[in-house]
């Protein structure tokens, strides 16, 4: 399946006998789905549909839906209201002598509201265009949609590959890790033998029993195959979930925490250069890998 990304953008352009249209479709990450959606005079009734089609394409992102409806020039007609306007020329001339005010012009008279009054249509006929019109705009609105679902999946197919090469990256940093000279049986041995020469040397009064105790707790305390374990684990379960595809961020978000808990583990339990120096190499990616999960589905 697809891994998909939240970022994308698309735009749709439309239009009928009286107006033309522009659908605008953005996304960007967010914790769950989240739409705005700007509609413009008129078109509230809408909502409702946009907001069901939104959820049926998608399951996470801050989404905008924006919708702009512009009129034909010429494809509206209109009447002159001369009652009305007879009235404001007579009040006009009523003033005519009056000192400090200016006689309107016709032009002035016609700029007024309701002066200029569109034709009237049948209600019938009125509600018959808007359920058209309606029709068209949300088939415009599910061509936008669609583009932006395939801008998210390119981005996706983009991030998928980062994300693929980091936890190779992890993979290969946790074998290296396994393979440190300080998890050899005779380097550990080594070291212990020198902790308990150091004790003697010392005059430690401990008995020989709680001696052998100390030694083995200390050995527990500093044994990361566990930690290895559950890298690998881990890992293994996100390169599972992109090759499943569809809505895996949370969880990939969820594993990157895991994996930066077993990173900080082995840091502080190693006592050796090379393996710590391992252990900041692999934090460094799982904090790459944490940032770019954010942005996938």
């Amino acid at each position: 399946m697809t891994v998909y990304s939240m970022t994308g953008f698309a735009q749709i352009e439309g239009r009928d006998e009286t107006f033309d249209w522009v659908w605008e479709a953005k996304s960007v990450n967010g914790r769950g789905l989240d739409l705005r959606c700007r509609l413009g005079g008129g078109l509230d009734r809408l909502e409702p549909t946009v907001r069901k089609a939104v959820a049926q394409h998608f399951k996470r992102g801050n989404l905008s839906i924006s919708l702009r409806l512009t009129r034909h020039v010429g494809s509206q007609q209109v009447q002159v209201n001369r009652q009305l306007l007879d009235e404001l020329i007579a009040l006009a001339g009523e003033y005519r002598s009056a000192e400090g005010i200016e006689r309107p012009g016709l032009d002035g008279l016609l700029a007024l509201r309701g002066v200029i009054e569109p034709v009237g249509e049948a209600e019938e006929d009125k509600q018959g265009e808007n359920a058209a019109r309606d029709k068209a705009l949300l088939n415009s609105l599910g061509e936008a949609l669609d583009g932006l679902a395939t801008a998210r999946a390119a981005e996706g197919a983009h991030l998928g590959e980062i994300v693929s090469a980091q936890l190779a990256d992890m993979q290969s940093l946790s074998e290296r890790a396994g393979e440190s000279a300080a998890l050899r049986p005779e380097a550990a041995k080594a070291r212990l033998e020198a902790q308990v020469s150091a004790l003697l040397e010392a005059g430690a009064p401990l008995p020989e029993e709680r001696l052998v105790q100390e030694l083995a707790l200390l050995a527990v305390k500093t044994d990361i195959c566990e930690e290895l374990d559950r890298l690998v684990t881990h890992i293994s379960a996100a390169t599972a979930l992109l090759a499943e595809g569809g809505a895996i961020g949370r969880k990939l978000d969820f594993l990157a925490q895991e994996l930066n808990r077993e990173a900080n583990t082995l840091c502080a339990k190693s006592n050796d250069p090379q393996l710590s120096e391992i252990g900041l190499e692999l934090k460094a990616v799982i904090d790459q890998f944490r940032e770019q999960v954010q942005n996938i589905e």
